[in-house]
């Protein structure tokens, strides 16, 4: 007899079916169960509201965590980032899957890279963050800009591009690699540029906290370095009392001596959306070893950025 499939909860995006897919086929790998993707539509993909408006933390996890208590999923698949920062009660985070590239990339008209796109180019990105960070770069270098706000999928967004309404748009590496689109990026933006959002490119594999064997199983999933590294930013995250519609990038790197990994680099940066005004500061210390420990980097870090001001920037939404 066949053993029963695992229920897998996944929203019913072109990018979180395939990424729900990929876990989907780990997951029967290191169980030997079948698993199936049960499509659950969450308010963020019903609603047409601009992220920031209707809450933009939480709105695509909320009914993938209702099903999961609920028990008509056995676990669910999330984008790290989306997924708030406080941790659910009866949830646990089971695994977090090696990271993909947490860069932004632009796909622009005529294949063009970011500094060569014309005076007064139109950007569009949902995201407070990436405008902030694009207007900061293009105010420092004489370049002319105008950040726009969108939503949609991967398509409706490149669609911008293509129907000439806009010059380029700002996406994420890892959906793009994820739904075999990475051909179409025109530009990937250095993280010295634009820090992409704390989490980006994690996944986060969610189960209840009462179901031992399934945790023990996704275990095998788990990637520490990408762990502390994700636990770091999103410590930093909360530690600024930040949802993810505020203009927050984070990214913990890896710093390595040949082939041995000697320290953890956090760096961290908030701003008004208009670019005038940044925030950017970094830290380096060990690799954390404990959960406390990568905690402790990304507080340390928030503290020093709110010393600096990062505070009064934080109350910014999008217009």
């Amino acid at each position: 007899m066949t053993e029963k499939a695992l229920r897998l909860g996944t929203r019913r995006s072109k990018l979180a079916m395939a990424q729900s897919g990929q876990v989907a086929d780990a997951v029967s790998q290191v169980t030997g169960r079948p698993v199936e993707l049960v499509e659950i539509t969450t308010y963020g993909d019903t609603s047409r509201e601009h992220l920031a408006q209707i809450g933009g933390t939480g709105v695509f996890v909320a009914a993938l965590r209702e099903a999961l208590l609920r028990g008509d999923v056995d676990f669910a698949v999330h984008s790290l980032k989306d997924l708030p920062t406080a941790q659910h009660e009866g949830l646990v985070l089971a695994a977090t899957p090696v990271r993909e590239d947490p860069r932004d990339v632009i796909v622009a008209r005529d294949a063009r890279k970011f500094t060569d796109l014309p005076s007064g180019a139109r950007i569009g990105t949902g995201a407070p963050r990436r405008m902030a960070q694009l207007n900061a770069y293009a105010r420092a270098h004489g370049l002319e800009i105008e950040t726009v706000p969108i939503r949609g999928n991967v398509d409706t967004r490149i669609g911008y591009v293509h129907s000439g309404e806009l010059d380029a748009v700002v996406l994420a590496a890892a959906g793009l690699n994820r739904v075999g689109r990475i051909d179409e990026v025109t530009d990937f933006l250095s993280v010295d540029t634009v820090l992409p959002a704390p989490g980006q490119g994690a996944l986060a594999i969610e189960c209840t906290a009462d179901n031992t064997e399934l945790i023990a199983a996704l275990a095998e999933l788990d990637d520490p370095f990408t762990r502390a590294a994700v636990t770091a930013e999103r410590s930093l995250l909360a530690a600024l009392e930040a949802g993810c519609s505020a203009p927050v990038g984070a990214l913990a790197d890896l710093l390595a001596d040949g082939q041995t990994v000697k320290e953890m680099r956090l760096r961290g940066v908030v701003g008004t959306t208009d670019g005038s005004t940044l925030v950017q500061l970094s830290t380096t210390g060990p690799v954390p070893r404990t959960h406390e420990a990568a905690l402790a980097l990304g507080r340390e870090l928030a503290t020093e950025m709110l010393a600096q001001g990062a505070a009064g920037l934080m109350g910014e939404r999008a217009h």
